[in-house]
This record gives C-alpha cells, structure tokens and sequence, in this order.
C-alpha cells in the first residue's frame, strides 16, 4: 500500500467511528514556555485533556508533524544509526476526550491493523502496565482482560512504568499505556527466538507501531498523581514504521516514505544505497555510507517542516535545534558522501513532491525553505573551511581548542578527531568533554525554571478558569485572585497569579504583554508581564498580597498599552504597504510589538531600496493621516478566510478569530493583538533600519508615534549643530563637501609626506640590517605614523632583500603598533610564521594581532613595550 493511502485510510477508518479529521497543528510551538516542538500527537490537545478549553469534538483523528530532539523524548544520536528513529516524524492518532476509553479504543485498534491493514495477528504482541508501587497503581487488568478476546495470553506481556506508564514531560497529563509491537523477523528467525523477549529490548525489527494511551492522571511539580476530571483516550500510530510494515521493508527507509529522498542522495553523491536485505554481509563502507544517506533524509525533512511552519534556524532556543539538524546532515555528508559543496537544499523540491499533498505548506514555502537551507549551508562550509585551517596551526589539540572549535566554529567532535588522525594530531578528549560539561552546568544554571504547584483560593475557582479578558474595552475592572504559585529562575523568585477576569493583555502574536497594578485598600502589587499558558492569563509579580480573598482594582498600564497599540496597528499598515511596493510575496514571517518600537520580519530575496524605503514610509503615513477606523470583529475562521483576510503560516487559529480591518480595500489581518481606534493615533512613522535576518528574511526596525518625534527632533538639533559649526552656511550640503575635499586633499598631502619620509627611513633600515644564523634581520622603532606606508614599506624592502625576517614598531595615532614581514623561502624552509610571531610578541605591547605566515600586524596599549618585542622578535631565529 502506497503512504499516502496509508495515512488516508487511517483517516477514513476512524471518521467512519464519528471523529472529526482535525488537520496538523503546526511543528513549531509559540507562546508555551514548557515546549520548543511539538513532540507527541497529544501535544496539541494538552488544554483539552486538563480540562482547561472547552470540547467541541469529542472524537477527533489526527495525523500529526511531529520533532523530538531534546528533552525527556531525545532521540537525536540514534536517528540514521538505527532504521527505525526519526528526528521529523507523523503520529496518526485517534482521540477521545471523556467520550470512549479502553474498550473501544483497544478493539478498533485489532480491527484496523488486522481486519483492514491485513497485518498478520500471529506477528503482534502487546503490553500492558504491570503497575507501580511508587505511584500507588496497580496492574492495568482492565486492558489486559480486554486484549484476552484477540489474542493469546502469551502475546500479552506486562511493561513498566518506563515502557507502559506515557507521560509528556516531567509535569502534565499521563497514564497508562498499551503498546502493539510488530515481529518483522523472518519465519526462520522467529522460530528460533520468540518476539515476546524482544519487545521493547531495541531489536531492529520487533519494533512498537501504536501506543494506546490512557490518560487518567496529571503529574503535578511534586511528583504527585492527581485524577483528571475526565477519562480520555490518546493513541499514537507512527506512520513511518506503519508503512515499513505494510510495505514489508525491515528498514523505514526502504519504504517509499524515504526512498524518493534516498535516490536524490545517490544522485548527488555518485554512491549507492543498500538496503537492509541487501547489506547482510555488513560491509563497513557501505554502513558508513548508508548511516550518512539516512541521516540525511530524515534531516531534511525536519528542517523543511520547521522552516515551513516559520522557525528559521539560529542560535538561540529553537532556532538552535534546527541549526543543530541541519549541520549534522552536512557533516555526515561532507565526511561520508564527500559532498564538499551545498546540497541539503537540492533535496527541497523531492522532499515537497512526496508530502505536498498531505501538507501543502511544503510547496507553498519550497523557494523559502531551499533559500534558507542554502545560505545555512553555504555559512557552515566556510566555518569548516576556518575550523579546518585552524586545526592546521597546531600540533596538539588540547580539550579547549576542540571545544573552542566546537562552540565557536561548530566543529563537530568526530569530525576534529578524523582531521586530527590524518594530521596525526592527539586530540586531549577528556579535556573537552570537562568544557563541554561546564558549559552544560552553566546553560542549566541559567535556563532551569523551578515551578511550584498551583495553589487555589478557597470558593474562588470560576468555569473559565482565568481565561475572561475584557481588555480590549476595558483598562481598568474589578478583579479577584483565583491561584497563584512560586517560580524561581535564575537564583530570582516571582509569583504568577491568576485572575477570575483580567484587562492585561497577554504576550502573543508579537505583542508584548501589559504591566500594570493590582490594588486595593491596603496593598498595591505590581504587575511585572502578563503571559498566557495553556491558554490563561498568567500575571507575573515580585510579591504576593497579603490578604488574597479581598477584591482588587486590576488598572492596566495605559501609557505603555497606547503606545504598544500605535506599534501593533502600524505594523499593519506596513504590512499591507510592503505588498503594494514590493509585491504581493511579501509574507509576515515574525514580529516584535512593544511601547518602544516595532520589528517585523518578511519574506523578500533582496535588499529594500533607499527609494523602496521612502515609498513604504510615506504610505504609512498616509495611511496615518487619512485616519482610518479600525474595524475589528470576531467571526468563524471559515468566515475570515472569506474576508481574504492576511493570515501569518504556522499560527494555529481556533474556531472564532478576531479580524482587523483598517479600509477592506487596504489591509485586513487575522489578529489577536490590541489596536488603535483610529490610525490617526498612530501619529508618524519612521523606519529606522532595514536588513536580513536569513536567506530569503528581511526585517524592518520602526518607531511612531512621540519616538519618531523625538527622533526628528534630535536630526534637527544634530543639522543645527552642524550649521553652527559651519558658520551657518546657506547651502549645508555644498559646505560640507566643500569640507571633506579640503581634507582629503590634506590628507594626500600628509601622505606624501610621509612615504617621502619612508624613504629616508627605509636607507636607514638597510644600514642597520644584521645577519643572524645566515637570516637578513632587522628589527627597529620607527616613526612613522601610517600603517599603510609602513606595509608598503615593509614590502618595497621585501622585494630587494633575501632571505628577510624584518620586525618594525612605531607608533600610530597614539597607540604601539608591531609589523613583521618574512621572505616566502624562510617561511617555507624555517617554518616562520608571522602570524604566529606577531601574537606573541604582542603580549609586550599589552596587545595582539595576526595575518599571514609572511605578513602580519598586532596592535596595543603600551607603547613602551615595543623594544622588549622588538628583542623578543629575534629570539625565534636562534
């Protein structure tokens, strides 16, 4: 059966069981401070399950993108090693929130897999949770009692907590599971062995399909079990290993899920793939090659996926782990394939080919996605090149070079040591190991957050639980204190709290969240940020009230909220100019909102123009001036995308979103953020910074409103200074270019001037040349104020001595300067390194510096050191 009839028949088998088909919420999570990636296929349903959204489907189907490289499921190292690991894969998944649990769940499982998808009974076994004295839970005998009626009982087998007990993380919704694992073993193989004690034992082909999760508890920050208040059902089919397994592959990568990507490989690496039938003898080479061509694979489409759902790669959070990917695949592929050059981005287009149909944000983001990976290959070869030619200039490699050449660079670790080997290099691997834990101890000191357990007020627990906001009409409410609980990050302790009503707004879709007070008779508690998990109002404070059961005066920071607002609406407006400038492929790809300034980012392939700049600007305002009214309204999604309202790819949408208008015929935007009425508010708008974030990424820096005031009122005061300095000339400009080719005609003559007086330096110099070992030395304190008439100095006598090494300080504009030029032979034949020299020599001058093996200059701040370097110098020909 061909994947995508797989997935849809999935699909098709449970909407015949009343679900609802939801579509793939996307990879990549925002506005959740407890996950980076979309993990697991219950991932997006976290809300429903803890009771805290309300459940409009109570059986829905799913299949969902999924990425699992970090965290509690860390699956990385193994992806490419083993067949049956990814680091991108899809969860089909069926759910049931308070609706059917095991029974229905485990019977349609059996129907599916055996009735529909013909899978071979006497091939599965199950288990189930033989219970755990720790958390008080017994043997799940329920699950097993319901398994007795389709298979035998020495096919059921009792798993653990670590295998049969599924949690999301350390806090959060869990329960009991029940595993279905597939023997792909031959009859022969299994004839000698049973599967029974090989599942869950890492056999490459008695491997785990489906995951039938019984969601009955959550986990609370103590470590405790708390009943949900309702029983669901959470099931999760791989659909990578699935179709292995209709397919008949022993491999996921022999199925046709991989192999279009696998051809493009060998076409780019002139090297074949062996399937696992075919590579039975284990050839060492072609594992090699086979490892890097699955990694490759399964790679590419993580970064896709990532990339699609608007998360570029970077150096921080989940940009990080994306870059991370992606350079793994190219060191496979530069040690293993020999792919010297770019190639990740050639895969894009059969990689969109495969899984267009299922997820079309594939072709609609192709030439982004091949852009990004393209410039992100192309940085990473020249860091190769840098950590390649700096390997070169040593002879042992202790444990911080390689870890310098690792977090600096990004220098793979066995990549160092196969460079090393060929260079015959030690490489000091406890050393770096030691700095690699230090730096691990110093990310967790400085990322670790420490969350208390939620504490209710008594009788104060409302329906909504903190999610009524009343903010976009009202600044100002009467409120009360629901829960609260302590974090501590960073050796700092705060407070959250949460309100049965709040006017904050909350940080999300780039905007930032509000500030303000809580007050009542006796206390005033200071609102620091308000964010949103799990879909309520957390209100961040440095102290707790004393009397949590009074009614407060919740008043929102007004001054702060306006000047956000100009921002957040004015992004809009430049949103909406940028299409008509630059033309409609402009897509917002992120943003930042908050009282100061606004950023946003775009997708364009190349610079904004001066006259583009101009053109945005004044659209905006007059856009701004004309007044326009905002119109905002809440309808249905369906209804929205009728509006041909701008939605942002990769948000996740609910049912009823909030549409802003400023003129139909101008811009409407899907949006949750709060909006001037009119965009008359706005005042003024200015662009002050254009540049690229990414391949393909522009992004544009703004301020309106009184910044932009301030910012002509400060240009104006810097012209008037300038005229004041000019006599208050009638043309300004003409002044100063009069000024400026007066200085550069100074400036020619100052020069002349001093490569007359390189001249007489330079007889100077030949007079006082020295032989030392059969070397031409010369080694002087010149003066000489210009590095550009020492270097050609330091040339020109280059060119009329043999064999020179010749070391020169003067000083320059103030500060020591060191120069050393070698002849090319005495680098070659002595190993002089300039480069090398200047660095040490310059430690005299409290400097340092660097260049080539023939030239190289250092800079510093003691002037006085420069004879003890010039006597320094000389020591390396002895």
């Amino acid at each position: 059966m061909e994947s995508n009839k797989v997935r849809q028949t999935f699909l098709d088998f449970f909407k015949s069981k009343q679900h609802q088909i939801v579509p793939s919420s996307p990879m990549v999570v925002k506005n959740d401070p407890t996950l980076m990636f979309i993990n697991s296929g219950m991932a997006p349903f976290k809300d429903l399950f803890l009771g805290n959204s309300p459940i409009k489907f109570p059986r829905i189907v799913d299949t969902q993108k999924c990425l699992r490289v970090s965290g509690k499921h860390n699956d990385l190292e193994e992806v490419g090693v083993d067949t049956y690991h990814h680091t991108m894969f899809e969860m089909l998944g069926n759910w049931s929130f308070g609706d059917y649990f095991k029974k229905d769940a485990i019977s349609w499982a059996w129907e599916l897999l055996t009735e529909v998808y013909k899978i071979d009974k006497n091939r599965l076994y199950v288990t189930v949770f033989e219970g755990s004295a720790d958390d008080g839970l017994g043997f799940d005998q329920e699950a097993y009692d319901l398994w007795k009626q389709f298979i035998s009982e020495d096919r059921i087998l009792r798993g653990n907590k670590k295998d049969n007990f599924w949690e999301m993380g350390d806090t959060g919704p869990c329960g009991p599971c029940s595993e279905i694992h597939y023997d792909g073993r031959s009859d022969e193989e299994r004839k000698k062995k049973s599967g029974a004690l090989l599942v869950n034992n890492d056999d490459s082909q008695v491997i785990e399909i489906w995951n039938n999760v019984f969601m009955e508890f959550e986990r609370k920050a103590d470590g405790s079990l708390i009943k949900l208040p309702k029983q669901h059902v959470d099931t999760g089919m791989g659909f990578e290993r699935l179709v292995r397994v209709l397919q008949g592959k022993q491999s996921n990568y022999d199925s046709d899920v991989f192999t279009p990507l696998l051809h493009k490989i060998e076409e780019l690496s002139a090297l074949q793939y062996k399937s696992e039938n075919e590579n039975k003898n284990s050839d060492k080479a072609q594992i090699t090659i086979n490892i890097a061509m699955r990694v490759i694979a399964d790679h590419i489409r993580a970064i896709s996926f990532s990339i699609a759902d608007g998360q570029l790669p970077s150096n921080t959070g989940a940009g990080y782990v994306i870059r991370r990917i992606l350079r793994r695949a190219i060191r496979y592929g530069y040690e293993s394939l020999n792919l010297k050059e770019p190639f990740m981005y050639r895969l894009v287009d059969v990689h969109a080919k495969q899984m267009g149909q299922a997820f079309p944000e594939l072709v609609s983001q192709k030439q982004l996605i091949e852009k990004v990976i393209k410039e992100e290959e192309t940085s990473f070869f020249r860091t190769l090149e840098k950590g390649i030619e700096r390997l070169s200039k040593v002879k042992m490699l202790s444990g911080e070079i390689v870890f310098e050449l690792y977090d600096t660079f990004g220098f793979p670790l066995d990549l160092t040591q196969l460079i090393a080997r060929e260079k015959n290099i030690a490489v000091d691997i406890d050393g770096f190991n030691k700095c690699m834990q230090e730096q691990k101890a110093r990310s967790r000191a400085a990322t670790t957050i420490d969350t208390g357990d939620w504490i209710l007020i008594d009788g104060r627990k409302t329906d909504e639980g903190g999610r009524i906001f009343v903010g976009y009409k009202q600044l100002e409410i009467e409120t009360q204190i629901v829960q609260y609980r302590k974090v501590k990050a960073k050796a700092k302790e705060q407070y959250q709290l949460v309100l049965n009503q709040t006017p904050f707004y909350a940080e999300s879709g780039g905007q930032v969240g509000d500030t303000g007070i809580l007050e009542s008779i006796n206390e005033k508690i200071i609102i620091t940020d308000t964010k949103k998990e799990n879909g309520i109002f957390i209100h961040f404070t440095d102290k707790l009230p004393e009397n949590f059961t009074q009614t407060f005066i919740a008043k929102v920071n007004v001054e702060r909220r306006k000047l956000t607002e100009n921002n957040h609406s004015a992004t809009h407006l430049l949103h909406a100019a940028l299409r008509k400038v630059l033309g409609t492929h402009v897509e917002q790809k992120g943003s930042l909102v908050n009282d100061d300034y606004l950023r946003f980012d775009f997708s364009h392939f190349s610079k904004v123009t001066d006259e583009e700049i101009a053109q945005i600007e004044s659209l905006v305002n007059k856009k701004i001036r004309e007044n326009i009214s905002s119109d905002i309204k809440e309808m249905s999604i369906e209804d929205a995308r009728k509006t041909a309202a701008m939605a942002l790819f990769g948000e996740k949408y609910g049912d009823v979103v909030r549409v802003v208008t400023f003129d139909k015929n101008y811009s409407i935007e899907l949006c949750g953020g709060t909006h001037v009425q009119a965009t008359g508010q706005i005042g003024l708008f200015k662009i002050t910074s254009e540049y690229a974030v990414a391949a393909g990424i522009r992004r544009i820096e703004a301020i309106t409103s009184v910044k932009a005031e301030a910012f002509f009122n400060q240009q104006a005061a810097l012209v008037h200074d300038v005229k004041s300095l000019l006599k208050n000339p009638k043309d300004v400009l003409k002044s100063l270019q009069s000024l400026m080719e007066q200085n550069s005609d100074l400036q020619k003559q100052v020069d002349q001037m001093l490569r007359e007086k390189a001249k007489t330096i330079k007889i100077d110099l030949l007079a006082k040349k020295q032989i030392v070992n059969g070397i031409n030395f010369i080694a002087e304190h010149i003066e000489l104020d210009s590095a550009d008439v020492i270097k050609d100095l330091s040339f020109d006598l280059r060119n009329q001595i043999d064999n020179l090494f010749m070391v020169l300080g003067a000083d320059i504009k103030g500060k020591p300067s060191l120069s050393i030029i070698i002849s090319d032979n005495l680098v070659k034949d002595k190993s002089l390194n300039a480069g090398n020299i200047v660095r040490e020599i310059a430690k005299e001058i409290q400097g340092s510096g660097g260049g080539q093996p023939f030239y190289a200059t250092a800079g510093g701040n003691n002037s006085q050191g420069i004879v003890k370097a010039l006597e320094k110098a000389k020591s390396y020909l002895n």
